[in-house]
């Protein structure tokens, strides 16, 4: 666990928004470019892409965070817009989608090439986000733990009272994602419409949300569940739907160049 990385005069490198550049850089490079190239998209367009998705999704991820925990944020609301915590990965998904649309019918692109290149591309992101998250403690670690693996989180950016040992959830959540991941890239590869792919990241990262909220500290709000556990639900739902709806039609592709 390292918050900040180094100084340099008045700047610091924090762990978190290291990761979180990297969130968006790695999968824009290794998973965007390739699959969007694939599908007939110029290198210009998918970098276009990538920072229209960074900037909708960071803004998405404060936003729903700054909602979630309005209560406890609303005192020192300018503190809290400029954190180097609260993101939340509902909020990036939606901020993240909605730019990405938006940018799509600017440049005239179908939606679903750019779909089929999220499904794995948000998944590995939201990974690489997960390590800044063990990286800086920044609160999304679990409930308290007596497992040998357990452990404390004294020095983070919310850090655990003294001798307290919790579940690592953003550990847990790597080994989770990793297998996804690859399924995700490995469905994005076939020719299938892209809505296909992107409804498979909603049910497959909505189950894994699912379950890791039961080791999480998030309160709950219905039925015994959190309300990240409901979303969860939703996420899931829609993208059976999507899975279902357009399983049997073709990838899209590029008329002309973006």
């Amino acid at each position: 666990m390292c918050p900040e990385l180094f100084h340099i005069g008045d700047f610091t490198l924090y762990s978190f928004g290291l990761m979180a550049a990297l969130a968006l850089i790695v999968p824009g490079l290794f998973v965007v470019l390739p699959l969007l190239r694939r599908r007939g998209v110029t290198p210009d367009f998918a970098f276009e892409l990538i920072f229209a998705a960074g900037i909708g999704g960071f803004v998405g991820a404060r936003l729903y965070y700054l909602a979630e925990h309005w209560s406890s944020v609303s005192d020192d609301l300018r503190d809290a817009l400029f954190s180097g915590y609260g993101f939340t990965w509902y909020g990036g998904l939606i901020g993240g989608f909605v730019a990405v649309v938006v940018w799509c019918l600017l440049r005239r692109v179908p939606v679903g090439i750019v779909a089929n290149t999220m499904g794995p591309g948000v998944a590995l992101g939201y990974t690489i986000g997960r390590i800044g998250c063990q990286l800086s403690g920044d609160g999304d670690y679990g409930t308290e733990s007596d497992l040998p693996w357990a452990m404390g989180y004294p020095n983070g950016t919310v850090p655990t009272p003294p001798g307290v040992e919790v579940h690592p959830t953003p550990v847990y959540e790597l080994i989770m994602m990793a297998p996804i991941i690859w399924l995700l890239w490995r469905l994005a590869g076939k020719d299938r419409s892209g809505w296909w792919t992107f409804g498979w990241m909603l049910v497959l990262t909505g189950v894994e949300r699912f379950i890791i909220e039961f080791w999480r500290r998030n309160e709950e709000v219905a039925l015994g569940l959190t309300q990240p556990q409901w979303v969860a639900i939703a996420s899931v739902l829609i993208g059976t739907a999507l899975v279902l709806s357009f399983r049997s039609r073709a990838a899209e592709q590029v008329r002309g160049r973006p």
